[in-house]
């Protein structure tokens, strides 16, 4: 084929016009000698670009031809040309696969599997198959077989005589034949063990339910028992062997390949547990051992080779038991944990490209449609089906399913199992994620279909897809609840009020029929606030679900709405705004501290829509609000109302997003960094108290002497407020410090300030709405017995004569926190010398710390409180750490300037670092102490009151467990990381504080 030079020949052209991605390639191959009868045929050339990849498909003939002899090389080429069936069969399965590509090179001659065209080779069934693979005596005849019986299938698919389900029916039918002619290969090996025992194939999985991709491992179980007269044991060994030789025989690659892995290890304790069992035993450990997702691989169990009676008999034996899953006592958080998608093991530059375990992948729809099965499938026997499809579609006609959104589900679910079959068709290669190449992205659009501009068309669809998916399948879960208490659509099928009750019981929900009250007074009528109800509630239900409490967090949301359904704003955010919902879903059912702050303003709930709204306000900015507040004010009271006000707002605000960082949301994952969220928590509420402290003490002062008191006044913090470690639950310690000024008596000083403390205190626990602030002062000198309040003078003659130990220890957390600046500095310079010693402690003073700290863990741990789950004075716990951390500051403080901080985790850091503490034992320390901060701060959330240990309602305990990061049913877990961590710890603080080493 000449053409003039610069000049291209009108082949390219027709070539490139026909989807060619290399005309001038595709030209040289037709001018081979071989195609010189066809290659001029224009029949040819619209077949091969007609084709998924029209290069591969000429790549693949050329092949095929040069591996003919001469004879049966033209008989090809005329029946190609000649035979329109044949032609779109052939080109339509090389240029999709390479894989079958370099089959029919290896074996040309199969082609010919390819030219009958009769009505029962349309749609062909186990016994089709069979005859297919019956001439099959080893391995490697059994992997040519399959290959051609394969061939003839992709065919029928890539031309679309076969739809998405048909051809996934066929594959698992073609795997059955496959299975059990591997078994008698297998027992033809080894009759003697096939004379001892009866084996039947259990087909598990995709391959069960009749819905099979083109590179799956094929999930089977194994069901044995002896014959007459032969000893159990030894006929469960023959069976084990036949087993084993039969996933071997399809397993393992030989010089033909490999047909796919058969994988045994959905079986009774997975890999480690016996490959066969008998049936006795398999009902035994599903009766006793099973757990929910075992229950639900067994959906589609299906009996496909070996012994049919025995196989029929498991199959009959364990449908019971798989119907009757929803009634089991731990059903509920296996339920949760299991609607956790797994994409935790997916790295993360995959992720998006994931077709089954990504957002909005296949393992959604199929895990939501097994599911509803589960409930439902116990009062109705026509959800009782192994294939996805076929059960979404009895979902929807039974009503348990809206119509809409099952029709919707349906089409997605098939377009992403057709893309996932055409990436696996191409190599034959298990694989479940989108090509990133250019090319391969085309050719997958074009064998969907798509010519115009295949790539961007198929992402477009892809995503659209996905999206569906992601949107449907929580509120599949949901929005027939709402259906069944709206009853707007009388023509629709819809739940029962028995099976809305059931289906609420089954995902988590303790009270259903109140869940369901609420839902009726959220969702009916027709009002547009209804309307709006309706959109939101299926995913919020989903949300609350997801947490240790559903039904508190249904109730809170009804709470809100109806305090706040009337306002224009609140559902319009919650609707429009994406974070906001999720985040109030998580706010109300994570505990009640969070919900009794929103319940007595709920106003606050715009803090959750707004970017910037969950992050904690400055002591500056919070002092400025308030101090302008008490300005306004007539009165003292009702200054400090508004101040408490303020105050129950940003409390708010800390413990939201505390809850949503430790929870995380579908798009900002929880926050790995624990000691970060102790930082964040106790600056927020350490700064929140201080800017309270300080509006009481100007409303006190204002109401008796204006702007200015007759003595300077100062609040130092102590303990954890001088620490900026407060917790939700804590008291605020604090010293009182005054300085007469200049012509003031200090009898009338001193009046003065005990005045304003006893104010301060009377204001912020007068009886209102909003949470109390306790002023705990017993940290002063001489403790109860001592003045409320004293001198900067009085501090230095005290200290000078009759300071202890202890105090010393305990001016390591002052700070001063509200009031008259320059007085607060003086009464740290005061204090620095005890606190930070020249030259550290004496023996005599570090043996009365170590004395008084043995004396607190044996008089002061409450009566039958758990020391090893006791997060204060607990083995390891926070007393612990502190005391260790306070020797150290107390011994070195006057030489390292780091340690001079009020701040636990900071000093630890700054002693590691002068390397007065090994790092790993710092370390220890220091996860022991966030930990220990962390329960402490979960305890309040959750009860909505203080405690130092662990809650012993079951419920609550979950709540913890879910806040630290453990998944339902891992309680257990969590108590044992708990000791386990505080044990390091304490096993530190013996060597390092009592000096055991």
């Amino acid at each position: 084929m000449t053409t003039v030079p610069g000049r291209r020949s009108s082949t390219f052209t027709r070539l490139l016009r026909h989807g060619f991605i290399d005309p001038s390639a595709a030209e040289q191959l037709l001018d081979l000698n071989a195609f010189a009868s066809v290659r001029s045929d224009p029949v040819l050339l619209e077949a091969l670009g007609a084709t998924a990849d029209p290069d591969l498909a000429l790549r693949g003939l050329v092949r095929i031809v040069e591996a003919e002899d001469e004879g049966e090389r033209q008989v090809l080429l005329d029946t190609l040309v000649t035979a329109k069936p044949l032609r779109d069969r052939l080109l339509g399965v090389l240029g999709a696969s390479e894989a079958l590509g370099d089959h029919l090179a290896r074996h040309p001659r199969d082609w010919q599997a390819l030219v009958t065209y009769e009505a029962v080779d349309l749609h062909p069934g186990v016994a089709e198959f069979e005859r297919g693979l019956a001439e099959a005596v080893d391995p490697d005849s059994l992997r040519v077989a399959y290959r051609r019986c394969l061939l003839t299938l992709a065919a029928r698919d890539v031309c679309g005589t076969t739809d998405l389900a048909q051809t996934a029916a066929e594959l698992a039918d073609l795997a059955t034949a496959t299975l059990r002619a591997a078994l008698t290969i297998a027992r033809t090996a080894a009759p003697e063990d096939a004379a001892q025992c009866r084996l039947a194939v259990v087909a598990m999985g995709k391959c069960g339910g009749r819905e099979l991709n083109y590179v799956s491992d094929v999930d089977v179980i194994f069901v044995g028992e002896a014959r007459d007269g032969v000893d159990e044991t030894k006929a469960m060994q023959a069976a084990t062997r036949l087993a084993a030789h039969m996933m071997r025989i399809c397993s393992e690659t030989t010089v033909e390949g490999t047909i796919w892995e058969v994988d045994a290890n959905l079986r009774p304790e997975g890999r480690n547990g016996p490959l066969v069992r008998t049936l006795s035993s398999h009902l035994a450990y599903y009766q006793r051992w099973a757990k929910t997702w075992e229950f639900q691989a067994l959906l589609k169990a299906r009996a496909v080779a070996g012994d049919p009676g025995l196989g029929a008999e498991y199959v009959e034996a364990v449908s019971p038991l798989v119907w009757g899953a929803a009634d089991r006592e731990n059903f509920v958080p296996d339920v949760q944990k299991m609607r956790r998608r797994v994409v935790d093991n997916i790295p993360v530059d995959r992720i998006e490209r994931e077709l089954k375990l990504g957002p909005g992948g296949l393992r959604d729809v199929e895990f939501a449609v097994q599911l509803l099965q589960l409930v439902h499938g116990r009062s109705d026997a026509s959800l009782h089906s192994g294939s996805t499809l076929k059960a979404l579609r009895a979902l929807a006609e039974g009503g348990y399913v809206g119509r809409a959104d099952a029709a919707q589900l349906d089409e997605a679910y098939r377009f992403l199992r057709s893309m996932e079959h055409r990436i696996q068709l191409y190599r034959l290669r298990r694989t479940h994620l989108v090509p990133e190449d250019e090319a391969d992205l085309r050719r997958l659009g074009r064998s969907l279909g798509m010519r115009t501009d295949p790539v961007t068309e198929l992402n477009k669809a892809w995503k659209r897809h996905a999206s569906v998916v992601r949107r449907l399948h929580e509120k599949i879960f949901y929005r027939p609840l709402l259906d069944a208490v709206a009853q707007l659509a009388p023509a629709e099928s819809r739940l029962s009020a028995k099976a809305a009750a059931i289906r609420l019981e089954a995902l988590g929900y303790a009270d259903p029929a109140a869940a369901l009250r609420h839902l009726e007074a959220l969702s009916s009528g027709v009002s547009r606030k209804a309307a709006i109800q309706r959109t939101l509630l299926p995913v919020l239900l989903g949300w609350f679900a997801d947490s240790a409490d559903p039904d508190a967090g249904l109730l809170g949301f009804r709470k809100v709405s109806d305090a706040l359904g009337k306002t224009p704003w609140y559902l319009r955010l919650l609707r429009d705004e994406g974070a906001a919902a999720e985040n109030l879903a998580r706010v109300l059912s994570a505990g009640r501290l969070a919900p009794d702050l929103l319940m007595r303003a709920p106003e606050a709930v715009a803090i959750l829509g707004d970017p910037e709204g969950l992050t904690p306000r400055t002591r500056a900015h919070l002092e400025q609000e308030v101090l302008a507040a008490v300005g306004r004010a007539g009165d003292a009271e009702s200054a400090v109302a508004v101040v408490r006000g303020v105050r129950r707002r940003e409390l708010f605000r800390t413990t939201a997003a505390d809850l949503i960082d430790s929870y995380g949301t579908e798009d900002n994952p929880a926050e790995q960094d624990h000691g970060a969220l102790v930082d964040r928590v106790g600056s927020a509420v350490s700064d929140l108290n201080a800017a309270t402290v300080a509006g009481a003490l100007r409303a006190a002062v204002r109401a008796r002497w204006g702007d200015t008191l007759p003595t300077r006044f100062a609040v130092i913090g102590m303990g954890r407020f001088g620490g900026h470690e407060l917790s939700y639950g804590s008291d605020a310690d604090v010293l009182f410090v005054h300085r007469p000024r200049e012509g003031v008596s200090d009898e009338e000083a001193a009046r003065a300030a005990n005045t304003v403390v006893g104010e301060m205190r009377r204001l912020l626990q007068l009886p209102t709405a909003d949470p109390p602030l306790l002023i705990d002062a017993d940290l002063r000198p001489e403790g109860k017995s001592g003045p409320l309040v004293r001198t900067l003078k009085s501090y230095e003659a005290y200290y000078r004569r009759w300071s202890l130990a202890w105090e010393s220890q305990a001016l390591l957390r002052a700070e001063p926190v509200a009031g008259d600046e320059d007085l607060g500095r003086d009464f740290i310079e005061l204090v620095d010398p005890l606190r930070y010693p020249l030259e550290g402690l004496g023996e005599d003073a570090v043996r009365e710390i170590r004395r008084l700290k043995a004396r607190m863990e044996s008089e002061r741990m409450p009566r039958g409180a758990d020391p090893t789950l006791h997060t204060k004075l607990g083995r390891g716990g926070l007393s612990d750490v502190e005391w260790t951390v306070q020797l150290m500051q107390m011994q070195h403080g006057w030489a390292e300037p780091g340690l001079r901080t009020t701040r636990t985790r900071e000093a630890l850091a700054a002693a590691c670092a002068a390397e007065l503490i090994p790092a790993e034992d710092a370390q220890t320390l220091d996860e022991a102490w966030v930990l220990a901060t962390r329960v402490r701060n979960a305890v309040m959330l959750v009860r909505g009151r203080p405690g130092d240990t662990f809650p012993s309602d079951p419920r609550e305990v979950a709540a913890v467990g879910r806040y630290l990061g453990y998944e339902p049913g891992h309680v257990g877990d969590m108590l044992d990381d708990y000791r386990r961590i505080t044990r390091r710890a304490r096993a530190v603080v013996e060597e390092r504080f009592y000096g055991a080493a």
